[in-house]
């Protein structure tokens, strides 16, 4: 006989149910914005753990759920940007997940106006007839009615949204990237549209971010932009990237870039990089050599010239500058090289640009140190050289700014060794723009630079320069060692000169 089965009471079903929780499987929801600990050591033995933002997920279900193969793009947070990976799911410490701040609710309907008011209104319409209707006429007219200025900041937006659009690369890592851009930028929870200005950062943001936040970028459709590119093979190194660069998409997805060192022609794989090589006639950069002492040379190359070059060398040093927003449009500026020649031919070394015509009289636009040549001082050889140009052209400069943290550093290294060689060779009076004649560094970054070793005194109602032991040593220490500098008397250089036809640009 079949014994009656005893029902379940409420109070055993809460027993069992607390003791089998959520499965296994289960994953608490990640989205774009969340900031979670990421474990991030040189040691293996050693777990170490920084707070890092999710910027981009890639190999989530299609539904958007995280499974245990899905990968995370972090920034952490306090380094730079050149730091940014793709990290797996087991790296996260999802017990201390930080979802991102909701947005603000929108602002409330504005209540409507009184009858008194409403008419009081009609009397200031009729006496301003005559003026809105001036003010309406003409293309940079200015909105006669609240409706004609909603429909003005609307086409405003509509107009930059597509720009922003338009800036995007339309790669699967990008999508999710490009889509927290625009939560950033309503972040706010503005629903008038913003200034232009507010897209585009100042320069003293910038600097003042940049040591902690790590990005230089000028936009904000910049910010959120994945590296695409995992790693390039140049020559017989092989280089991990640092940032984004708008290199093809089917390059993408490939394990490595090949690119060939004397042309920078770009490949996707061994087999096309061989088959290059082995046509590939080019042994130095295709410019005029206007500079050879040893193994080092400098050629100029015009980037209306050899626009294919010079478009490759931007793609290339995109990979390891983050503000540098210039990939296309290479005709107003002159690119100098530096290279090492040996059997084989001239391996480029580093790079910088100047714009054809400044209006700021900058002698550089964009310096690079490829970071296979990088810690060898070939970053103050290029300096040096932009300042001897400088000289040879009779004038004061100065880079553009804002520099990148590298490039900030080793100019400041530059500045202060030109400035204790000469001031401690030197006795008797001198001024800062004798300096500066004789430097070529304006007068602002030397008086910059003075103030940062703090050799500036105030004695007895006037200014002096009074160097401290330290500063000797510093300066000693330098002399000691081997360094390769430039010797103007191996510079074969006369500045060009641009009509104002060829200033235009026209294709």
């Amino acid at each position: 006989m079949d014994t009656p089965q005893r029902p379940i009471s409420d109070s055993s079903f809460s027993v069992l149910a607390s003791t089998n929780t959520t499965p296994a499987n289960a994953l608490p929801p990640i989205i774009i914005g969340c900031k979670v600990p990421v474990e991030k050591s040189d040691d293996p033995n050693e777990r170490v753990w920084h707070l890092a933002e999710i910027l981009s997920i890639r190999g989530a279900a299609e539904d958007g759920s995280i499974l245990p193969a899905t990968e995370f793009y972090v920034h952490y947070q306090h380094f730079n940007k050149r730091l940014d990976d793709w990290v797996s799911l087991d790296r996260l410490k999802l017990s201390e997940l930080e979802f991102p701040k909701p947005k603000k609710p929108p602002a409330p309907a504005s209540q409507p106006k009184s009858k008194s008011a409403v008419s009081k209104n009609n009397k200031k319409d009729g006496k301003n007839s005559k003026l809105a209707a001036l003010k309406g006429k003409g293309n940079s007219a200015i909105p006669a009615t609240p409706a004609a200025a909603a429909e003005q900041r609307k086409r405003k937006r509509s107009m930059m949204e597509k720009e922003l659009n338009m800036s995007r690369e339309d790669t699967p890592e990008l999508k999710a990237s490009s889509s927290m851009v625009e939560q950033n930028v309503d972040a706010d929870g503005d629903t008038e549209m913003r200034d232009a200005e507010a897209d585009v950062f100042s320069k003293e943001k910038e600097l003042e971010k940049l040591r902690v936040g790590g990005s230089m970028t000028q936009c904000v459709a910049e910010i959120a932009r994945v590296k695409n590119i995992k790693k390039i093979i140049m020559g017989k190194h092989e280089v991990e990237t640092w940032y984004f660069s708008p290199y093809p998409e089917e390059l993408t997805r490939v394990p490595a870039v090949y690119i060939c060192e004397f042309c920078l022609e770009y490949m996707g794989t061994p087999r096309q990089f061989e088959r290059h090589r082995a046509k590939c006639t080019l042994r130095h950069p295709p410019g005029n050599e206007i500079y050879r002492k040893d193994k080092v040379s400098f050629f100029e190359i015009d980037g209306r010239k050899q626009r294919r070059y010079c478009r490759n060398l931007c793609l290339l040093s995109k990979l390891f500058l983050d503000h540098k927003t210039l990939y296309y449009d290479v005709d107003p500026f002159l690119f100098y090289l530096m290279t090492i020649a040996d059997e084989h031919g001239c391996h480029l070394i580093g790079y910088f640009s100047k714009e054809k015509h400044s209006a700021d009289d900058y002698n550089v636009a964009c310096i690079l140190t490829l970071p296979q040549h990088q810690r060898m001082g070939y970053g103050k050889v290029l300096i040096q050289f932009s300042y001897e140009l400088s000289k040879v052209e009779k004038k004061t400069g100065s880079p553009e700014k804002p520099l990148s943290d590298l490039g900030l550093l080793s100019y400041r290294s530059y500045w202060t060794d030109v400035l204790l060689e000469k001031l401690c060779k030197f006795r008797g009076e001198i001024t800062i723009q004798e300096l500066a004649e004789e430097t070529s560094i304006t007068p602002e970054d030397i008086q910059h630079t003075l103030h940062t070793l703090d050799v500036l005194k105030y004695y007895k109602g006037q200014h002096i320069i009074c160097l401290s032991q330290k500063n000797v040593e510093h300066y000693e220490k330098n002399m000691k060692k081997q360094k390769i500098k430039i010797d103007p008397e191996y510079l074969e250089w006369t500045p060009p000169k641009f009509s104002m036809a060829s200033l235009k640009f026209i294709n």
